[in-house]
């Protein structure tokens, strides 16, 4: 019986599905692009093999292409019963969560790592700040994450796909140099990973090293195409640099070349969030953000995350609607949040509405809210800092400069905040200006 790279037995005759699925699972975890066309020459292969046909359930749903993927997850029913009890298991867990059936799916996973900790497909869902953890709205998401990673530690040792996992869990926590050394592990391993590539971005934005950050990632990314499940996020991080270093010219470029809607075929939710986050940093940092990018984004929003549910997308729809004008759009993800983070998804909701009104107490007043935990909203730490700043900028426009920076300076001591907030005093060290 053939076996994937980690050792677990695969339910095919076919030398070729074998090799296809471990040349899939790769492509998964490095988001490379196409991964469903790589899991296709497994069923290709042999059509009766359960796990290729999940694989490609997995590609489409990575990409929200989740019609796509019930189909494919269909298929993998159908010919579940050649599957072994461990491909089985894999097939209802992830159909929990393909179907909708979140907490269903992530004990069914949490279950079945406990007796197959290297079923790296399955330990995925769970990992990152967009995975189940992530994802949670719960207290304490980085420590859960930290510590579920570091019961699968020894199972996966040096790893380059976990090592990675594990440097961004780490970072999150505030553990830097610790993560420093796991990332470079994994790069070494594997260079052409985009999942690693991204985590030493955030590295470099935590340390605040900009102009090395952004080299690194323009370099990464020259090689990268467009269809990669990360190209949207990694080239987020390079336009975050580019408004630090002040190329406004840069920084549009980035916008529209590869981050809106209309050219970038990575997942919706990274479009919105990405380009909400980006336009208000811009606009924060004093550059003017056209209210027809406002109104555009505000439709897209409209369009793809109509319905409240998902807190992170809420927030920044909420800002996107604010920033455009949109009332209506606003006002219904404040009374129709939904979920364990639906209380901040609230007051971040409507401190964004009143910061386009420019009501700069209401602002501070529900911001604050947010403030006490917005880890609980996802994201990564460097993209809450959209709310960190957004504090600061009230605290600014209502004559509070000091301490808008001292706020900066004690949350995030590290990080290179000299462009954030335009107005601020220069004198004030590394604080905004």
């Amino acid at each position: 019986m053939f076996t994937d790279r980690y050792g677990l037995p695969l339910s095919t005759a076919s030398r070729a599905a074998a090799d296809a699925w471990g040349a899939g699972l790769d492509a998964f975890l490095t988001a490379a692009p196409d991964v469903e066309g790589v899991f296709a020459q497994a069923v290709a292969a042999d059509p009766d093999f359960a796990l290729g046909h999940l694989g490609i359930a997995r590609a489409h749903q990575a990409f929200g292409r989740m019609g796509q993927a019930r189909e494919a997850l269909a298929k993998a029913r159908a010919v579940a019963h050649t599957a072994s009890a461990r491909e089985r298991a894999h097939i209802d867990a992830i159909g929990h969560l393909i179907d909708g059936r979140g907490a269903e799916g992530a004990a069914a996973i949490r279950a079945h790592l406990a007796d197959h900790p290297r079923d790296a497909l399955m330990a995925q869902p769970y990992m990152g700040v967009f995975g189940l953890i992530g994802f949670s709205g719960l207290p304490g998401r980085e420590a859960e994450l930290l510590a579920f990673l570091t019961t699968l530690a020894p199972h996966y040792g040096d790893d380059w796909w976990f090592q990675g996992q594990m440097a961004f869990a780490r970072m999150e926590a505030g553990q830097v140099a610790q993560a420093e050394a796991h990332i470079e592990r994994s790069l070494a391993a594997r260079p052409d990973n985009a999942h690693g590539a991204h985590v030493r971005a955030h590295l470099y934005y935590e340390v605040g090293e900009t102009g090395a950050g952004r080299a690194f990632l323009s370099d990464w990314m020259s090689g990268y195409a467009r269809g990669g499940l990360m190209h949207c996020h990694n080239s987020w991080h390079v336009a975050l640099w580019a408004l630090a270093e002040g190329d406004e010219a840069g920084m549009w470029a980035i916008v529209d070349r590869d981050l809106s809607p209309e050219v970038s075929v990575s997942p919706s939710l990274n479009i919105l969030t990405d380009l909400a986050s980006l336009y208000c940093r811009a606009d924060m940092a004093g550059i003017d953000v056209p209210a027809e990018r406002w109104h555009a984004l505000s439709q897209y929003a409209a369009h793809t995350f109509p319905n409240p549910g998902m807190a992170f997308a809420d927030v920044h729809a909420a800002l996107a609607h604010a920033m455009a004008g949109q009332g209506d759009a606003l006002a219904r993800i404040v009374s129709d949040a939904k979920g364990p983070a639906a209380d901040i998804t609230r007051a971040c909701a409507e401190g964004f509405g009143a910061l386009a009104a420019q009501d700069w107490p209401s602002a501070l007043a529900h911001l604050l809210v947010v403030m006490r935990d917005h880890a609980r909203l996802g994201g990564s730490r460097a993209q809450r800092d959209l709310i960190e700043y957004a504090v600061a900028t009230t605290l600014l426009r209502m004559g509070r400069g000091e301490e808008a920076q001292r706020l900066l300076t004690l949350r995030r001591p590290l990080t290179d905040k000299g462009r954030a907030v335009s107005g601020l005093d220069q004198g004030a060290g590394n604080a905004l200006t």
